[in-house]
């Protein structure tokens, strides 16, 4: 299963090469992934023990109609119900999913529909996980962008209007350290109003910094949570460490952060299991710090640099639909983002729906947003993106489709006083 993903050999240095076919082929070089490795803080928690509990007993299959039917009609979705909704029988009853799931989110959230963008300020990485465009073999243009640089990327997208930003970088802490974070943070915080991290999971004294310097939220992507398969396709760097990844958002709330955001990238294991674990690590975070903002995304996997292979696995639109319907049932407060990854159409259709969040006027390359802002191409000096995006639209592009769908677009809600 994994080989599909691995990049092109053709692609890589020959000392890279010998590298990467060890680690692929000898299971024994590689370090246990469930250890914890020097300088990764531990904490106290049952969260990750109840989450895989959970998923280790859930067999999708052995559910019915009638389940579904019955969890359709409860007025609170419980644990089971949630198994029901994500089960293959749950997949005929998609319309009335829907229709619940829209009448939640009209509930909690009215018609608003909130915009952000990523800005990706590095793209080095020190891990090798086969599926992603920045992995360490993978041969691309790396960039780590400059503060001067940073800033110039944030005015030009705060001159299109955009209020909420989240910062990425690739994982690696030689190139992209905690204070060069947090820098970032601190020039962010003079443009924008919302300020999001999606980088390498940390102990709880950097969030804390972090949160200090100006960021409000943090994002961590588990990938998956089956972690005989995550030993598979995370073979090297301190990404492969799998129950320090799953405990993040936990410290960056112990941190002092104000929201935390999950996802598994679906396709890359069972899509049922891993939305199931997705929704319940957010339940029972949000269950343990209740004043915390919770949200969910639902990202599918993307053609990258060099491996143009990638598809996600048997996880079609209807079924990222039943998903996306299945967590608005779930968690009815919890906001839920849709990425560029998917099309255009099914991101008009999916706010209308379930979907609380999108961006706009995006790009997963290093440096080079003027560009794309200005209608230019992408010059030799940006750095590669990390994966293909699928719905290219501008900030103004993608107001107006919301409010022609009769929605209401929102750059912020959040004042600090």
């Amino acid at each position: 299963m994994v080989n599909q993903y691995f990049v092109d050999a053709g692609h890589l240095s020959g000392e890279a090469l010998i590298k990467k076919r060890r680690l692929e082929r000898e299971p024994a070089s590689r370090t246990n992934h469930m250890e914890y490795q020097p300088g990764m803080e531990q904490i106290t928690s049952d969260v990750r023990f109840k989450v895989t509990e959970q998923i280790k007993n859930y067999d999708a299959a052995v559910y019915t109609a009638k389940e579904v039917k019955n969890a359709l009609e409860h007025e609170t979705c419980s644990i089971e119900d949630l198994k029901a909704l994500l089960s293959p029988a749950a997949e005929s009853y998609l319309e009335q999913m829907a229709k619940r799931a829209q009448a939640e989110t009209g509930k909690h959230f009215g018609n608003t529909v909130y915009l952000f963008t990523p800005l990706y300020i590095a793209n080095y990485c020190e891990n090798y996980c086969v599926y992603c465009g920045f992995n360490r073999y993978n041969h691309i243009r790396r960039m780590q962008l400059s503060s001067e640089q940073i800033e110039h990327e944030m005015k030009v997208i705060a001159d299109s209007g955009m209020e909420e930003i989240l910062i990425l970088t690739g994982e690696s802490r030689a190139k992209s350290d905690v204070h060069y974070i947090g820098e970032a943070c601190k020039l962010a915080r003079r443009y924008f109003r919302m300020v999001g991290l999606e980088v390498y999971p940390m102990n709880t004294e950097e969030y804390r910094y972090l949160h200090a310097c100006g960021a409000d939220y943090v994002t961590v992507f588990q990938e998956t949570y089956d972690t005989d398969i995550y030993e598979t396709l995370h073979l090297a760097g301190h990404k492969r460490v799998w129950p320090y990844r799953m405990e993040a958002q936990e410290r960056a709330l112990m941190a002092g952060m104000r929201g935390v955001a999950f996802a598994a990238l679906l396709g890359l294991a069972d899509f049922r299991k891993d939305a199931l674990a997705t929704a319940l690590h957010a339940y029972y975070l949000q269950k343990k710090y209740p004043h915390a903002e919770i949200s969910l995304s639902c990202p599918r996997l993307r053609p990258i640099v060099n491996n143009d292979k990638l598809r996600a696995m048997d996880v079609h639109e209807r079924q990222l639909c039943q998903i996306i319907c299945a967590y608005r049932i779930f968690l009815p407060f919890a906001g839920i983002t849709v990425s560029s990854r998917e099309s255009a159409d099914f991101r008009d259709g999916i706010v209308k729906i379930a979907a609380t969040k999108v961006s706009a006027g995006v790009s997963t390359g290093i440096g080079d947003h003027e560009n794309k802002y200005n209608g230019k191409e992408n010059e030799t000096s940006a750095g590669d993106e990390q994966f293909a995006i699928n719905d290219e639209r501008s900030l103004h592009r993608m107001y107006q489709d919301i409010l022609d769908e009769g929605l209401q677009p929102v750059l912020n809600d959040y004042l600090y006083v």
